[in-house]
């Protein structure tokens, strides 16, 4: 089993930036494929980023290019998400998730993930 939990979000006005957190503790961390999901009220969850076990390749939504950066640190076993311009669409919960598979084919999708955290709240305020 793997726990994560993410921390960092708040209240930011446009244009300004957040840096989310998501430590991941139980089985080896240095395996997975990590991801960031997001979820307004009344919406789906939604693919933010991804990044593979190695941190060589990253994935990241049309609408967060060039704005949000994913990273991750093994030997701390946390993966961030710095989000920077950020706009009032940017609103939601963001999720972190983990896929405890090789594989890591789908990092766009929601079933390539295997394990969620709790979530944490960003606003943007315009």
């Amino acid at each position: 089993q793997v726990q994560l939990v993410e921390s960092g979000g708040g209240l930011v006005q446009a244009g300004g930036s957040l840096r989310l957190s998501c430590g991941a503790s139980g089985r080896t961390f240095s395996i997975y494929g990590m991801g960031w999901f997001r979820q307004a009220p009344g919406k789906e969850r939604q693919f933010v980023a991804g990044i593979s076990w190695s941190g060589s390749s990253t994935y990241y939504a049309d609408s967060v290019k060039g704005r949000f950066t994913i990273s991750r640190d093994n030997s701390k076993n946390t993966v961030y998400l710095q989000m920077n311009s950020l706009k009032p669409e940017d609103t939601a919960v963001y999720y972190c998730a983990a896929d405890r598979g090789l594989d890591y084919s789908n990092p766009r999708e929601l079933y390539e993930y295997d394990y969620w955290g709790q979530g944490t709240q960003v606003t943007v305020s315009s």
